[in-house]
């Protein structure tokens, strides 16, 4: 069993910044993938951004209407990922999800989310 808890989120202006991050349990988080989800009010849950699991070189992914602005990035001794917020827009507001994918195949397991809002 594997528990998240993320952290960081806030009321922010457009153009802000935030980081989250997102504490995780278990002996073996460097072999974990790692991402970040999003609801918008309203809508469906949403893909975000990914880091591979850790040791040697990881890969990152990121949706497109984020891409230049977020940065995804893990810290394996402290079993933490971290979604640093660039340029935020009102767009991005939504809770945000820190999920684990640790069999290599789905996100098994997911946060209690944090709120994120950025105004105008």
């Amino acid at each position: 069993q594997v528990q998240l808890v993320e952290s960081g989120g806030g009321l922010v202006q457009a153009g802000g910044s935030l980081r989250l991050s997102c504490a995780a349990s278990g002996r073996t988080f460097s072999s974990y993938t790692m991402g970040w989800f999003r609801r918008a009010p309203g809508k469906e849950r949403e893909f975000v951004a990914a880091i591979s699991r850790g040791g040697g070189s990881t890969s990152t992914y990121y949706t497109d209407s984020v891409k230049g602005r977020f940065t995804i990035s893990r810290d394996n001794a402290k079993n933490t990922v971290y979604l640093q917020m660039n340029s935020l827009k009102p767009e991005d507001t939504a809770v945000y999800y820190c999920a684990a994918d640790t069999y290599g195949s789905i996100w098994e397991y997911w946060g209690q989310g944090t709120q994120v809002t950025v105004s105008s």
